[in-house]
């Protein structure tokens, strides 16, 4: 019989090895699931489809914003939908099929508007895969362990990408575009079976959602909801002053990081022409995904300890020197170089984003639907940062452009450093009508 789990609730066991070993396995897998075809969709459809079929870039463009907005909709309510349904393993196995077939028929078919229709699938079931693993995590280890094992998640998601764009990449080159599709759907079984080694019995459904009445609870015998507590309202979210604010601080983060690595392709694409530029950015990528890979671990061990906010503004910090070095030259090797800080940055962002929500809606219940709201404000600002920078590249120039990114990201630091509190051990709704509760209680020293 399993030891109880000091981490959760008092009927909360400890996790089997099996258990664990599916979470890192299901984390793998799914990392290049959970984003479709994402690049690889503008190759397909230029590369193999082409002007002849009606495929050009503009086209192309269109049909990933289609995509973009529906999977940006769908945030809310798939977070919604792992709050209230105690089937988050059937949620996950459905949303890699919806995914995986969305994108398998894309061979099959070539008018607009059914593209446009697959892609959006493809988008909305996309939405779905990060609160549920982000819930059945915490529903899994309970929240005291739930920052190490983040870091963890966080660390084999970078791996399966970048084990995952090697294998296209060098696949590719000898198949050609369409062995994407054929990786997709082995990953999509792998994840599937790795959803399978998580029991349903495992995931602690109330834990689940940011519920804590078996902590409040622990040690005594029998314990299950605490008398009278269930899930906040929606309006609760709404009076939480300071998920408000991390929900603005995410959409400053992805409005500055989103368009450096497509600016810094687009320079690439002038400085060494077409081919060396797709294989510099393919360099890029993986190697940024390995960077994040022992960042995200170290940040889910080391954040009950540090606290919160001193990485999370090494994060802004981070984002905002990697802007002004782009600047400094226009070597091509040197700004693949620059790129890899792109690994600490989102490394550290991946890791803390479910930390910090679930800090400021821990005793909830809506640790999801939150999870889904905040990544909402954070689409938006990815899909306004490609515009911005657009813009200022064709008026100003790559500088300046580079430039208006970074000073964005100095704002978000200053904005975090000045009205964001340090949300360890941050308790929800007690002491005002705000929702902002008592003052945090400081991180314990290293």
């Amino acid at each position: 019989m399993s030891e109880p789990n000091t981490s959760g609730g008092a009927r909360l066991r400890a996790p089997s090895t099996r258990t664990l070993r599916g979470l890192d396995a299901l984390n793998f897998f799914l990392a290049d699931v959970r984003d479709g075809l994402g690049p690889y969709l503008a190759i397909y459809l230029i590369a193999v489809r082409g002007p002849d079929q009606g495929w050009n870039e503009a086209t192309t463009g269109l049909i990933m914003t289609i995509a973009g907005i529906a999977g940006l909709i769908a945030q809310t309510p798939a977070g919604a939908l792992i709050d209230g349904t105690s089937a988050k393993r059937a949620v996950v196995i459905a949303g890699a099929v919806a995914v995986t077939l969305s994108c398998l028929v894309l061979p099959f078919i070539s008018n607009f508007y059914l593209v446009a229709a697959t892609q959006s699938v493809a988008g909305i079931a996309g939405a779905i895969f990060p609160p549920a693993l982000a819930a059945i995590t915490l529903g899994v280890v309970g929240p005291k362990m739930f920052a190490k094992r983040i870091g963890r998640n966080e660390g084999f998601n970078h791996a399966g990408n970048a084990v995952s764009a090697a294998i296209a990449g060098g696949t590719a080159y000898f198949f050609g575009p369409i062995v994407v599709f054929w990786l997709m759907a082995v990953l999509a079984a792998c994840s599937i079976g790795a959803m399978l080694m998580v029991p349903a019995e495992a995931i602690d459904d109330d834990l689940a959602r940011g519920l804590d009445h078996g902590e409040k609870n622990a040690g005594a015998e029998g314990a299950g909801t605490q008398a009278g507590e269930e899930p906040s309202g929606f309006t609760a979210l709404l009076k939480n002053k300071y998920l408000v604010l991390f929900a603005v601080l995410a959409a400053l983060f992805h409005l500055s990081n989103a368009a450096m690595l497509t600016s810094v392709g687009q320079l690439l694409t002038h400085l060494s022409g077409k081919d060396n530029a797709t294989s510099l950015i393919a360099v890029c990528i993986v190697a940024a995904q390995l960077v994040m890979v022992p960042v995200a671990v170290f940040v889910g061990a080391k954040a009950d300890a540090i606290g919160r906010k001193p990485i999370f503004l090494a994060a802004f910090g981070v984002l905002a020197v990697r802007g002004v070095l782009y600047t400094l030259s226009n070597n091509p090797f040197y700004l693949v170089g620059v790129q890899l800080l792109d690994g600490i940055g989102a490394g550290i962002y991946g890791a803390l984003f479910p930390l910090v929500v679930a800090d400021l809606t821990r005793g909830t219940g809506r640790f999801n639907v939150s999870q889904g709201a905040v990544a909402t404000a954070q689409g938006l600002g990815a899909a306004l940062s490609a515009t911005l920078a657009g813009v200022i590249i064709v008026s100003a120039g790559y500088s300046t452009a580079f430039l208006s990114l970074a000073a964005i990201a100095a704002l978000g630091f200053a904005l975090y450093l000045f009205a964001m509190p340090e949300t360890y051990g941050y308790e929800p709704g007690r002491g005002d009508a705000t929702g902002g509760g008592a003052a945090p209680v400081p991180a314990p020293a290293v």
